[in-house]
């Protein structure tokens, strides 16, 4: 049977692979098998003379997929590419593609060539503080440990626990005060209202109506983006949040909210829901004139005829980059900011449980059980809101 080697430097010098041809499984797909060895260039070749020489002898059974084993020659690099192609699927693609950017950039090339077994606590607490003193922050080597941690936790899994999980006891560096990243800052009132003037003079009608919802009920731009026209509630002037959009490489897709404490239904201010009244008025405008319907599953701040295709959110959050510029607000107010900015004034008219209950943190899942969809609490929040922002 044919059968080749190569040397493994980033396992060590003394490191080879050696391949023996298997053959072709039922749909035809080549198979091989890879043993890593440890020994002289020499000894490889013997060593791979006597794998050609089995599997020779062997039956012609070829797997449909080449078993990956999990042992002392296990990298983390290993259990990462494992990881993606097992298990990756289930998570968002924002997710998958910070993962993917965190295993690139922090993980792969350093301490992802070592050896799972060869690691212990101190030498990747260690790591962390390198990464500390090359400027990362400390939200980034906190997501460095969380993706490693889960890698070989999986790998541990895999291995039938013979492989350790070095990651589990470690530490984080601590940062100080003036280390950290500042944090975000919530606008005044009179930001908001100048960012909402300013958003009046829009030609487009969804971003006034995108920053007013925000700026009213503390959603998630994901939230608002995947909103639909059967989630607005005229009548007792709510909206059901019960999806959100999340981007990825290439497109973006619409999923189940952040938590399951995110599937919740809010009060919304008087003004507010009329400027959402006269944006359908607008899109039915549009998809008439397309020659389209708008339907309720329609999507609120959909930029095409008929509302059928949601609104790419990087597209909105440049969008309000202009409007901040043109109303003159300081750049360290971003759309996230009208978040904070809805979190922080609530504290003065409502409790901190129903507050989080209207933000949809999952902390207080539980607790909302015990309150109606749209409380009188969270009517008062509503009313608040739009009398701040006029």
């Amino acid at each position: 049977m044919a059968g080749s080697l190569r040397q493994r430097t980033d396992r060590g010098s003394d490191a080879w692979e050696l391949r023996v041809y298997l053959g072709r499984d039922a749909v035809g797909k080549v198979r091989h098998r890879s043993v890593l060895f440890r020994g002289t260039k020499r000894a490889a070749q013997r060593e791979l003379t006597r794998l050609s020489a089995e599997q020779d002898r062997a039956p012609a059974i070829v797997p449909d997929e080449a078993a990956r084993e999990w042992g002392p020659a296990t990298t983390i690099n290993d259990a990462i590419e494992a990881w993606q192609a097992n298990g990756w699927d289930d998570l968002s693609p924002s997710t998958t593609r910070r993962y993917e950017g965190v295993w690139r950039v922090n993980i792969r090339d350093s301490i992802g060539r070592r050896l799972i077994a060869s690691l212990g606590p101190y030498e990747v607490e260690r790591y962390f503080r390198d990464l500390k003193t090359a400027g990362l922050s400390q939200a980034s080597v906190r997501y460095v440990r969380a993706v490693l941690h889960r890698a070989c936790r999986l790998a541990r899994k895999w291995s039938n626990n013979t492989l350790p999980n070095p990651i589990t006891d470690t530490e984080l560096p601590e940062w100080s005060l003036a280390e950290k990243a500042p944090a975000v800052r919530s606008p005044s009132a009179e930001e908001v209202r100048l960012l909402l003037a300013a958003a009046g003079d829009d030609r487009d009608p969804r971003v006034p109506a995108f920053v007013r919802l925000l700026a009213a009920t503390g959603m998630r731009r994901g939230e608002a983006c995947a909103l639909r026209w059967d989630d607005v509630d005229w009548d007792g002037s709510a909206v059901r949040i019960d999806e959100a959009l999340v981007t990825y490489t290439g497109g973006v897709t619409v999923r189940g909210p952040k938590t399951r404490a995110s599937v919740r239904g809010i009060a919304v201010d008087g003004p507010s829901i009329e400027r959402l009244r006269r944006l359908r008025d607008h899109q039915v405008e549009l998809a008439v004139a397309s020659g389209v319907e708008v339907a309720g599953d329609s999507f609120v701040f959909s930029y095409e005829p008929g509302g059928q295709v949601p609104p790419y959110p990087d597209t909105l959050s440049h969008a309000f980059s202009a409007l901040r510029d043109r109303a003159g607000v300081a750049s360290d107010v971003h759309l996230h900011s009208l978040r904070h900015f809805q979190s922080t004034e609530l504290d003065r008219v409502i409790s901190e449980s129903q507050k989080q209950a209207r933000l949809g943190w999952s902390t207080v899942h539980m607790a909302r059980h015990y309150t109606g969809a749209v409380s009188a609490e969270d009517r008062r929040a509503a009313e608040h809101m739009g009398s701040l922002l006029g």
